[in-house]
């Protein structure tokens, strides 16, 4: 008698389980039972309770810090290799480390490369990513990187604010090519052109912002600043500020992936922000911070684990 097998499961850790459920519902399917075991010494242990031999396996985790939940991904993708996985593809909503990409002054490490090279050597054949930090990241790695963007789900979200007077700014110079693609977006999904602005700001040392200013005119706009990051929310909130010093009716923020260390909640509600939209790459309580909403990646990953099982473009797919 000939069974069938399915031909890919898909599996999570600690970081992952949220979101790896939502992906589940959209292919329907079962999340499969990986147990982290851990000791108390800090050490734990990776144990697939559903046999893998032969499946594509897809893990998802984020890697963001602390270094356990990297761990966790890589003891994940040793112990599938272990267990005759045909396939081992590591989804990761939030890399890790993606701020180290450059050799920027010497003697420093370049984390990301880092990760990277890792990641490979601890057996994965593929990995699935959303809004790296700096796209040439894809170039540190010797296998395929689907790389899916945040602008798929935020996009939308701000089109559905009917918004009559949108302005789009970049906190940075640095991530003015993201706001202009994010512009571009918005023009084809709504056939309207939606102009630009950007913050220039001087950072004397990480997390500490200097100087800041906005080139361009928001006065009566409504304003959504966007990035990739949101981590102390220092820059976020300052800018919030100076836009509503320089006439902005309204000022939001939408992120791709919503770190919120340190007192991050208490600074965003505090700040003129009138909402933050962050994606679920990384879990967040939302009860912490009432002006934060979250918007969910489950769809466009589940669209990606599928076009790669069938062997379609990606980026074909109307994301």
């Amino acid at each position: 008698m000939l069974i069938e097998a399915n031909p890919y499961k898909v599996f999570a850790g600690s970081q992952g389980q949220a979101i790896a459920q939502r992906v589940c519902e959209h292919l329907n399917c079962q999340l499969g039972h990986v147990k982290i075991e851990r000791f108390s010494d800090g050490e734990y242990a990776a144990t697939f309770e559903d046999s893998v031999r032969g499946q594509s396996v897809y893990l998802i985790q984020s890697t963001n810090p602390t270094a356990d939940n990297l761990m966790e991904l890589l003891l994940m993708i040793d112990a599938a290799k272990r267990a005759s996985a045909y396939k081992v593809i590591a989804v990761i909503p939030y890399f890790g480390w993606a701020r180290q990409d450059r050799k920027d002054k010497p003697r420093v490490s370049i984390g990301a490369k880092l990760v990277a090279n890792i990641l490979q050597v601890a057996g994965a054949d593929r990995v699935i990513v959303v809004d790296l930090h700096a796209e040439q990241i894809q170039g540190f790695f010797d296998i395929p990187v689907d790389h899916l963007y945040g602008s798929n789900v935020l996009a939308p979200y701000v089109e559905s604010l009917n918004m009559d007077n949108l302005i789009i700014a970049s906190p940075d110079v640095g991530g003015s090519k993201r706001a202009a693609n994010f512009c571009k977006k918005l023009h084809l999904q709504t056939g309207k052109e939606v102009p630009m602005v950007i913050c220039y700001k001087h950072r004397p040392e990480a997390n500490q912002i200097g100087e800041m200013r906005v080139l361009g005119d928001v006065a009566g706009k409504d304003v959504v600043i966007l990035d990739d990051i949101v981590d102390t929310a220092g820059t976020l909130c300052k800018a919030a500020k100076v836009m509503k010093e320089n006439g902005a009716q309204s000022v939001r923020a939408v992120i791709s992936h919503g770190i919120m260390s340190g007192n991050a909640c208490e600074r965003v509600m505090e700040s003129e922000l009138d909402e933050l939209v962050i994606t679920d790459s990384i879990p967040f309580d939302t009860t912490r911070c009432p002006k934060v909403k979250v918007v969910s990646m489950a769809l466009p990953i589940a669209k990606t684990i599928l076009a790669i099982q069938e062997h379609r473009s990606i980026s074909e797919q109307n994301f």
